[in-house]
């Protein structure tokens, strides 16, 4: 039953991945990524290293970060 579920798993991953061929390797990396595959599992269905896979994700933290806005401070954490 688990090489089933591995052979679903798998395919389910590839039209993941397929759905994000005209979009920049990031967003599949961090679609796969948010899905629970490895950094390793992402690099084979992407065909590229863990490496690189790490650094993509890396940089889209990075740069969502940046976007954020920061916080009001409440009333009671000694604001206004």
């Amino acid at each position: 039953m688990k090489n089933e579920n591995e052979r679903i798993e798998a395919l389910l991953a590839l039209i993941l991945v397929h759905s994000f061929k005209d979009e920049p390797m990031v967003e599949a990396a961090s679609a796969l990524s948010v899905a629970s595959f490895t950094n390793v599992e992402i690099a084979d269905l992407l065909q590229t290293s863990p490496q690189t896979v790490t650094q993509l994700l890396y940089e889209k933290r990075k740069k969502g970060k940046s976007r954020r806005q920061p916080q009001k401070r409440n009333r009671s954490q000694g604001g206004q």
